[in-house]
Parts: C-alpha cells; structure tokens; sequence
C-alpha cells in the first residue's frame, strides 16, 4: 500500500509555496499521486502533480504534471515548482522520472530541458494509452535522473 508523506501537504521554498489539493492512491491504470496548487506572493499561479511508480501509462504520461495559468506564463513557475517536487519524488525513493509534453509546446520542453532531462524519444502515443485520442500529437519524452 502505497504511504503519502504529510510533509508534502505545503512546501515552502524560494518565495513559491506549494499547497496540497488532492492525494490519490492510484489504481490500475493511474500512479499514485500527489496534486498541488502553486502560490507565488500568495497568488495562485498554477497547478502541478507529481505521479509516484511507473507503468506503461506513466511513460507517456510523465511523471509530473503541470500547468501555469496564461497571465503568469514567461517567470519560470513551472521550473520552480517542477525543482521542489523532484525532493518529494528522492523522499519517495525514485531514482528517476520521466517528463513528457506535446512535440510543439516549446516552452514545455525548454521547462524540461532546464531541469537537466535528457530527450529519450519523440513518439507517437498508443491507442492503448489511457488518454489517447484521435489526432493526439505525438510525445517528447524526457528522463531526468535524481
């Protein structure tokens, strides 16, 4: 059974806090994961998740989730908040993740490319995948070791 750990509700780290808004345990398709709201001079700015394992899903999924609001976009919240979370994902064991966003969203893969991850392919997704859809673009997928 999969064991959250309370230290992970807020974080607080270099003017940006990070507030638990949900923890799931997962199931057989989904990883056990962690979802926060990103606060910045206590304005919400985004949204990032942190999905604990791998699986088949996982690898087109990413390991981490996440989403600046438009108006907040060009001030590296994402980055940020992506390097807090990769201390929650070392207390959780993992060794590595994988991190993965649609082929054109350039500012997606620079976010990645910044925290140091490494392009393992740029692959079409599976109809197996849990969230395939028709027209789906094809993944960059990343691996960042920890």
């Amino acid at each position: 059974m999969f064991e959250f750990k309370k230290e992970f509700d807020y974080i607080q780290k270099d003017g940006m806090s990070l507030k638990i808004t949900e923890k799931n345990n997962g199931d057989d398709v989904m990883l056990p994961f962690y979802y926060w709201d990103i606060y910045v001079n206590n304005i919400n700015v985004g949204k990032i998740s942190l999905r604990i394992g791998s699986n088949f899903h996982s690898y087109y999924n990413g390991n981490i989730g996440y989403e600046v609001f438009s108006e907040y976009r060009g001030n590296h919240y994402a980055y940020k908040a992506c390097k807090i979370i990769l201390e929650a994902a070392s207390a959780h064991k993992m060794k590595e993740l994988i991190i993965t966003c649609d082929e054109s969203n350039a500012a997606s893969y620079k976010t990645i490319e910044r925290l140091g991850a490494e392009l393992i392919e740029i692959a079409k997704v599976p109809k197996k995948y849990f969230a395939w859809r028709k027209g789906m673009e094809r993944k960059r997928i990343y691996k960042v070791k920890l």
